[in-house]
C-alpha cells in the first residue's frame, strides 16, 4: 500500500512584494505546476478532481504547485494582472525552492506562464509538458459574434454569482471544465471556485487571460516539449492544442479522447494519459533518466543526502542524524562515490536536481 499523500507549505515573496504559498509532494526530480485558475494548495489534496493529479504527478518526481497571485492561500491582491505578473510568481517559487533546473508542466492558462517560463529561462527548464492548454487567449482566436457574446454571459455570470452560496451561477462554469464529472466532482469543483479567490479577481483574470498571446515565445522553445489535449474540450478548443503544437519545434501532440477540461480520474484515458507525462518526463529530463545512482543508496544515506541539500554542514548533520562528525565524514564520501561526484557544490546541485532539500 502507498504511502499517505503529504504536502508541505511554504510562503515566497515575488518582486513585486507578493507573498504565494507554494507546496511541495513526492519525490524525485522536480516538477513545477505553472499556476492556472482555481487552485487552492491547502484543499487541493481533499479534492476529487485534484488529488488524483496531485497522486500521479507525484509518483515519480518532487511536484511543486504554488496558487498565484489572488488566488488559494497566496496574497489576495489588486495587484495588475499581467503576463510579468505571473512570470514573476513563478519565478519566486523555483528560486525559493532552489531549483537549478526543472521540468514544467502548463495546464490552461498556465500554458502561457509555462511557454513564456522557458523561453526566457532556457538554462533552467529541462522539459515542458502541456495539457489543455493555450498560448494565445480568445481575442487573438480572431472569434466570432456569437463566441463574444458567449464570453461576455460567462463573464458576467462570474460577476454576479461567483461568491453566492447558490451554486446555479457557478455549475455553468463547472459544465465547461468537467461535463463527465460526478455528483460529488461537480459540487467540489462548485465549492472550489468559491473558495479559490473573489469574483472580482475571478473576472479580472478571465478578462487578462483573454488579451494574452505568447505565440511569439513559444516558436522560439527549442527544450522537448510535449502537448496533450482532449479532443472534446469544452473549455479551450482541441485546434488551441494543434496550434501549440505546431508552434513549437519538434513538439509531440497526443489527443486524448475526452471532452473533459480537466480530466477526472474514472475516465479509461486518465491512466494512460499520465502513463504518457511520465514516460515523456522520463526521457526528456537528464535528471529522471540516471535514477540508478540514487538507488544505491540506503535509507540512512538518503536521509544524510536530505539533509545536505538542504545546505547543512557536517556538524549539523551529525548533531541532526545522532552521529559523531568523523562518522559523517565517512558517510559522506561514501555518498558522493556512489553518485559519481567529487565535491559538495556538485552533489548538492545534483541532490535538488532529484527533488531532495525540499522536504
Amino acid at each position: 500500500m502507498a504511502p499517505p499523500l503529504t504536502q508541505s507549505i511554504r510562503f515566497c515573496t515575488t518582486a513585486d512584494g507578493v507573498r504565494i504559498a507554494y507546496a511541495t509532494t513526492g519525490h524525485g526530480p522536480p516538477l513545477v505546476r505553472a499556476a492556472h485558475f482555481l487552485t487552492h494548495i491547502d484543499v487541493d489534496l481533499d479534492s476529487p478532481v485534484w488529488r488524483p493529479w496531485i497522486e500521479e504527478l507525484s509518483r515519480e518526481h518532487t511536484l511543486i504547485r504554488y496558487d498565484g497571485r489572488g488566488c488559494g492561500l497566496s496574497d489576495r491582491t489588486g495587484a495588475p494582472l499581467s503576463l510579468d505578473a505571473w512570470l514573476a510568481d513563478l519565478e519566486a517559487v523555483v528560486n525559493a525552492a532552489g531549483l537549478p533546473r526543472f521540468a514544467l508542466l502548463g495546464c490552461s492558462q498556465g500554458a502561457a506562464i509555462a511557454v513564456a517560463c522557458a523561453a526566457r529561462h532556457p538554462e533552467r527548464v529541462s522539459a515542458l509538458a502541456i495539457v489543455g492548454g493555450y498560448v494565445r487567449g480568445l481575442m487573438h482566436r480572431q472569434p466570432t459574434p456569437a463566441q463574444l457574446k458567449e464570453a461576455k454571459l460567462l463573464f458576467d455570470l462570474v460577476e454576479v454569482g461567483w461568491g453566492q452560496d447558490n451554486e446555479a451561477f457557478r455549475q455553468v462554469f463547472t459544465s465547461l471544465f468537467i461535463p463527465g464529472g460526478t455528483p460529488e466532482q461537480t459540487h467540489w469543483f462548485n465549492e472550489l471556485e468559491r473558495l479559490s479567490c473573489s469574483p472580482e479577481h475571478a473576472a479580472r483574470t478571465i478578462a487578462a487571460f483573454g488579451q494574452i498571446d505568447v505565440s511569439d515565445l513559444a516558436r522560439q522553445l527549442r527544450c522537448p516539449t510535449l502537448v496533450m489535449h482532449a479532443r472534446g474540450d469544452m473549455r479551450v478548443p482541441f485546434d488551441e492544442g494543434r496550434h501549440i503544437a505546431g508552434l513549437i519545434d519538434g513538439a509531440q501532440f497526443v489527443p486524448v479522447d475526452s471532452r473533459n477540461h480537466v480530466l477526472l480520474q474514472q475516465e479509461p484515458v486518465f491512466a494512460s494519459s499520465f502513463a504518457t507525462l511520465r514516460r515523456f518526463l522520463a526521457q526528456a529530463d537528464p535528471a529522471a533518466r540516471a535514477p540508478s545512482a540514487f538507488a544505491q543508496l540506503t535509507a540512512g544515506e538518503q536521509a544524510l543526502l536530505e539533509l545536505l541539500a538542504q545546505g547543512r554542514d557536517n556538524l549539523q548533520i551529525a548533531a541532526h542524524l545522532g552521529l559523531s562528525e568523523k562518522t559523517v565524514r565517512n558517510k559522506v564520501s561514501a555518498v558522493f562515490a556512489k553518485l559519481g561526484v567529487a565535491t559538495r557544490a556538485q552533489a548538492i546541485v545534483l541532490a535538488r536536481e532529484a527533488g531532495y532539500g525540499m522536504g
